[in-house]
């Protein structure tokens, strides 16, 4: 497996923020905000300026989780899966009360609790594999596209396509056995549930730091590498903690955490349907909630909302960086790469009910005891994932790099 480095720290000298780029971005932004305020309402606004927050967020502290899992497998390097870690934790503490009573500040809220079983091991591994054939999870690939990352938009026309042919397959996989949704809050209360999920941190924070300190001598911090709030990069720290104050936020807003893939088979399905293909005919597509979401404007989804919003912050802080400059000559290989890899996100996500955002983090943050199967399964996706990348041309990075 060939190990190559691609990332060489923030630089010392301050870029002049391409002013072009973040004007066009902002005035998209202001007109989609006012034309979702007046034809949907002043909440969904508020989760499309939610999801403007992540995608700048998620940019400027380069919070991809795939390059994460894959500089701790494959070289031991550990800052991102403990930004991960804090960002979870935080996530926990906020989340667990709330969840505990079923109301925030007035508002009912619901957690994402999803069954434990075989869809969830089989999906979350496939996932793994995607997001490492793919360059990025599902919130790795929203904003590397709205950064400028050609290759990404690749990925995600082909992560739309994984996420259809998982719908039509779905129903065979939920027969498929398994446990029913298994809540750690109902379980155990709150309090000990919290307690328990911070001692699994803790001690995971514990080993992977063992693994960095033997490996390279010193264990990087997570507060280090900060530069610029407005122009970014963020240390990894402050990046998630914006993360989770974000998803509370997403939890108060909308009832439930924040999701992205479930936009991505609504966004297929319009697309079929505009061709004339009958989509609605499908067994899978059968849920009264699909059915109302594929008549209904794109806009007055939730999901899809925030991921346009998520898009559109990456933009704007892509424009602030003097990062934007889209390479349009991309390798056969890595186009390869892509379809394959994004195929598989899609799917995946499909299966394991959720993404690394919807499974993963909204999932341990809800108490769901599927959101730790889906981490262990993924994981050993991306460990397969990372062997897969050379065949394609793709590096194996020593450093943390955007997707």
């Amino acid at each position: 497996m060939s190990v190559a480095s691609s990332y060489s720290g923030p630089s010392l000298q301050v870029p002049k923020p391409q002013f072009g780029v973040t004007a066009i971005a902002s005035a998209i932004i202001v007109a989609l905000g006012v034309q979702i305020l007046f034809t949907q309402t002043a909440n969904l606004t508020a989760l499309f300026a939610t999801g403007v927050a992540l995608g700048l967020v998620l940019y400027h502290a380069t919070f991809g989780f795939t390059s994460a899992f894959r500089v701790l497998l494959a070289d031991g390097q550990s800052a991102g899966v403990r930004g991960v870690l804090v960002m979870l934790g935080l996530a926990c503490i906020l989340f667990f009360p709330a969840l505990g009573t079923g109301s925030l500040f007035g508002q009912a809220v619901n957690g994402n609790v999803s069954p434990v079983g075989t869809s969830v091991v089989v999906g979350a591994f496939i996932f793994g594999v995607g997001m490492q054939m793919g360059g990025g999870c599902a919130s790795g690939t929203l904003f590397a596209v709205g950064g400028g990352g050609v290759r990404m938009i690749i990925t995600l026309a082909f992560f739309i396509v994984g996420s259809l042919i998982g719908l039509a397959h779905n129903q065979w996989w939920q027969a498929m056995p398994s446990f029913p949704p298994t809540s750690l809050i109902k379980t155990f209360g709150w309090q000990q549930a919290l307690a328990l999920n911070l001692a699994v941190f803790a001690a995971i924070w514990i080993v992977v730091s063992r693994i960095e300190k033997k490996r390279h001598g010193e264990v990087v911090s997570i507060f280090k590498g900060g530069r610029s709030l407005l122009q970014g990069p963020w240390a990894l720290m402050w990046g998630a903690v914006a993360l989770a104050l974000l998803n509370f936020l997403t939890l108060y807003l909308a009832g439930r955490p924040w999701g992205v893939t479930a936009a991505f088979g609504l966004w297929g399905g319009k697309f079929l349907s505009s061709i004339g293909v009958a989509i609605e005919t499908w067994p899978s597509w059968q849920n009264p909630a699909l059915q109302r979401a594929l008549n209904a404007s794109i806009l007055s989804d939730i999901t899809s909302v925030m991921n346009i919003g998520i898009m559109l912050g990456a933009l704007v802080a892509a424009g602030l960086a003097h990062k934007f400059n889209p390479e349009w000559r991309i390798p056969a290989k890595h186009v390869a790469a892509s379809v394959i890899g994004g195929i598989m996100l899609g799917y995946g996500a499909r299966l394991a009910y959720g993404c690394n955002i919807g499974a993963f983090f909204s999932g341990i943050a809800s108490g769901s005891l599927h959101g730790w199967l889906w981490i262990v399964c993924c994981l050993v996706g991306n460990y397969a994932g990372i062997y897969l990348r050379p065949l394609f041309d793709l590096p194996v990075e020593r450093k943390l790099t955007a997707c």
